[in-house]
């Protein structure tokens, strides 16, 4: 298990620290590197019909997983508290499943 750092911006940075999540409250939008170290960037729109997140006053979490299914490491994984859990890679069939859902 990896653990992320959360930092609240009011603007993404142009260089992203590995290891930190950014969150823009006010742009709804919290962006990272990649988990699994590729350098991808990974944009997450806080909304209720894609992430919603949750802030303690101590950690952060980001619900529900984030899937990487456009990027070639396909990298998959939870944000809970900080903490990062690897999930297991989904099928060709899951991601194409998932993506016709969020696209009703």
């Amino acid at each position: 298990m990896k653990t992320i750092q959360h930092k609240f911006v009011e603007f993404i940075p142009d260089l992203l620290d590995q290891g930190v999540l950014y969150i823009t409250v006010e742009y709804k939008t919290a962006v990272h590197l990649c988990i699994c170290g590729c350098g991808n960037k990974v944009i997450t729109p806080l909304h209720p019909a894609f992430w919603q997140l949750t802030f303690d006053g101590k950690t952060v979490s980001l619900y529900p997983s984030i899937g990487n299914w456009s990027f070639e490491c396909q990298s998959h994984y939870w944000i809970t508290k900080n903490q990062v859990h690897i999930a297991r890679k989904w099928t060709e069939r899951e991601i194409e499943h998932n993506r016709k859902k969020k696209s009703k």
